[in-house]
């Protein structure tokens, strides 16, 4: 569980995301990169024009990552699970109402982007579980 979800399960989303025609609508302005913590797993998503471009695993400190998601993997797991818990169902309800669910940095950025992080975070969920086997 050390690398939750792992990079093949991000590949998946990345192929998901870039493919998705709402996501092409709304996501032309959306460029930046963005972080997402799972448990002790981080990773970096370059983003150009609502595209993810490159994922890089466990970036280092000079990859400047404006803002980011961090929450421990069983929060991520009820996140993307068929059926999620009440306020695990999207991410605003997250932000609010989850205490470990977090976002770091530069939230002013964030929420520029909301509506197209929003859609991207939606099409994770529509990814799923990378691993049924976490308890939850």
């Amino acid at each position: 569980m050390s690398d939750y979800p792992g990079l093949a399960w991000l590949e998946r989303f990345r192929t998901r995301a870039n493919a998705d025609p709402e996501l092409a609508v709304i996501g032309g302005w959306f460029t930046t990169t963005f972080g997402l913590t799972f448990g002790d797993s981080r990773y970096a998503l370059r983003v150009e024009r609502g595209q993810i471009g490159e994922i890089v695993a466990a970036p280092r400190l000079d990859e400047r990552v404006p803002f980011g998601f961090r929450a421990p993997v069983k929060v991520w797991h009820k996140f993307l699970s068929p059926t999620p818990p009440p306020l695990y169902h999207d991410f605003f309800a997250m932000l609010m109402r989850v205490p470990e669910f977090v976002l770091d940095g530069d939230s002013l950025a964030a929420m520029q982007n909301a509506r197209a992080l929003h859609r991207m975070m939606n099409i994770m969920r529509e990814v799923g579980t990378p691993d049924a086997a976490i308890d939850a």
